[in-house]
């Protein structure tokens, strides 16, 4: 399976750029997010949503220190 991350913008729509890679498990997807929130959360991702392939696993999730 796939797992990716829908980056979306305040009003939930989902933004195509950046786009989340694709990773082969779920520990490895969440670790990419982990290194990377900030820099997303700075060109405009409000929230994330964690998907296996088209199925999502949970989310949205807000990005922030809080």
């Amino acid at each position: 399976m796939t797992w990716t991350w829908r980056l979306e913008s305040v009003d939930g729509s989902e933004l195509s750029d950046p786009a989340s890679p694709a990773h082969s498990n779920q520990s490895d997807a969440e670790s990419w997010l982990g290194e990377h929130w900030r820099e997303l959360a700075a060109v405009g991702v409000i929230q994330v949503t964690l998907l296996e392939a088209d199925k999502q696993v949970y989310g949205p999730m807000p990005l922030g220190e809080d």
